[in-house]
């Protein structure tokens, strides 16, 4: 395998160029960061002016803002308005690389990193941010039936299956007079449960109504689906109340106390108040969980339950004090309380590595991390939203306001001055228009279970 080293120059096997300080032997620190989401992104900017080569190490050559993930979902907006090229985003960052490639060990006792690539990256200092994964809860058969959304690669498919549904509906209904039930099954009452269902409920009752000559989008059914006793339960009792009112105001038929014990296709197996159902999913969702990435494992350090590394106040797992974790894969406390793995805190601690390293540098004690909470929001419909504000002042918002500050909030945290642009003008015309420009069908144009529905004859006696 080769070693390589900034500049990137597998052949050579040595630091080269600007890692050899004038006149002398000594090399500045390797700081790679391995993830290029809001956590790896925030550490590559933070250590900018520190005297650092930084390598960021991404499987994926973009950026991605994922709190807009759901709306390329379901056709508000296309990728390309929510994601950006991290070589774009580093490009005036002279201490700055980025590599394209899977990391598949790590080996802490000589500080390596080692990629799919066969190449080995050596680090000073290595800070892990590479988010989390879909967890199904030890049932990864049901991943392709119920698809999550973590990536632009789920928000492509879910957009797929969802506007796929209602042509197929609609061929059908032209050939047979009648089709099967469009059943949207959303698993999971978070705010991505939340925002998915709200969002495909004004596809259908809104957006489509006018868009179909032979079936009525606004007959198909949202169903929300979590085993919970209540929806978004992080949020306090009086904003989950109102975003349930409000999901039940858009036709969204809210089942909590619902558990989810089956999903195959065309169908979800529930069980709900001591009896167990199956009901018909043209499309189903999955919003239920999310797991850590693998990476922890290799670290050799002790983990939670969902694989999260455990760390200190310093960001560090215990004994490895050049290794940082960072986000969904940090398990932090504070004041008695885990931090979430949402961006917020991700941001938080990408901009503390600098303050970590800059100690070292210096020989100064490291900084402590603190937390500083500014709130929570989420999006539930076309300009519907709650948000728990802790930041400048303390408040519960919902409707209009709150969706207002939810969407300033994230157009001031999107990358590039042409993302907030286009979502701003997308945003504008699909209020004006009421119409959404980017659905598009692109690939297999087959939905798990429908054709198995359709010759079982699912729906036609309703039609009759």
């Amino acid at each position: 395998m080769t070693e390589m080293a900034a500049p990137f120059n597998p052949a050579a096997g040595v630091d080269v160029g600007k890692r050899e300080l004038r006149g002398r032997k000594m090399k500045r620190p390797r700081v790679v960061i391995v993830g290029g989401g809001f956590g790896g992104i925030h550490a590559a900017r933070s250590l900018k002016s520190l005297p650092v080569d930084v390598t960021v190490i991404d499987r994926r050559n973009h950026h991605t803002f994922q709190p807009l993930l759901y709306q390329v979902a379901l056709a508000v907006l296309s990728p390309a308005d929510i994601a950006r090229p991290i070589r774009t985003i580093l490009r005036n960052q002279e201490n700055a690389e980025v590599l394209m490639d899977e990391v598949v060990r790590i080996d802490p006792l000589k500080h390596q990193v080692v990629l799919g690539s066969g190449a080995i990256v050596q680090y000073d200092y290595l800070v892990l941010a590479p988010g989390a994964t879909h967890s199904y809860f030890g049932h990864d058969e049901w991943a392709p039936l119920a698809p999550g959304l973590k990536t632009v690669e789920d928000a492509t498919e879910i957009r797929r299956r969802v506007l796929l549904a209602f042509e197929l509906a609609e061929r059908q209904k032209v050939e047979h007079g009648w089709h099967p039930p469009l059943n949207f099954v959303v698993i999971g009452g978070g705010p991505t449960g939340v925002e998915l269902a709200g969002a495909i409920s004004d596809i259908a009752q809104l957006y489509m109504k006018r868009d179909f000559r032979h079936i009525d989008p606004r007959k198909s059914r949202v169903l929300l689906l979590d085993g919970s006793p209540r929806i978004l339960t992080a949020y306090p009792d009086d904003l989950s109340t109102k975003a349930a009112a409000t999901l039940e105001h858009l036709g969204v038929e809210v089942h909590t106390n619902t558990r989810v014990t089956g999903v195959g296709p065309g169908w979800v197996q529930v069980e709900a108040a001591g009896s167990s159902y199956r009901m018909e999913s043209a499309v189903t969702l999955w919003a239920a969980g999310v797991q850590a990435s693998p990476l922890g494992k290799m670290l050799g350090v002790p983990l939670d339950h969902r694989g999260c590394v455990i760390v200190d106040d310093k960001l560090n797992p215990p004994g490895l004090k050049e290794v940082f974790v960072i986000g969904d894969l940090a398990h932090f406390e504070q004041d008695g309380k885990q931090v979430p793995g949402v961006a917020q805190p991700a941001m938080q601690m990408g901009d503390h590595i600098a303050k970590l390293v800059s100690a070292d540098l210096a020989r100064h004690t490291r900084p402590v991390f603190r937390y500083f909470d500014k709130g929570d929001m989420a999006t539930i419909g076309r300009m519907d939203a709650i948000a728990n504000v802790k930041w400048p002042f303390k408040a519960h918002l919902s409707g209009f306001f709150a969706w207002l500050t939810w969407a300033v909030v994230h157009i001031f945290f999107l990358i590039g001055f042409r993302n907030r642009a286009a979502v701003m003008s997308n945003w504008i015309w699909t209020y004006f228009t009421f119409t959404r420009g980017a659905r598009l069908i692109t690939g297999d144009q087959r939905l798990p279970g429908w054709q198995e529905r359709v010759q079982a004859g699912s729906g036609a006696k309703a039609a009759d």
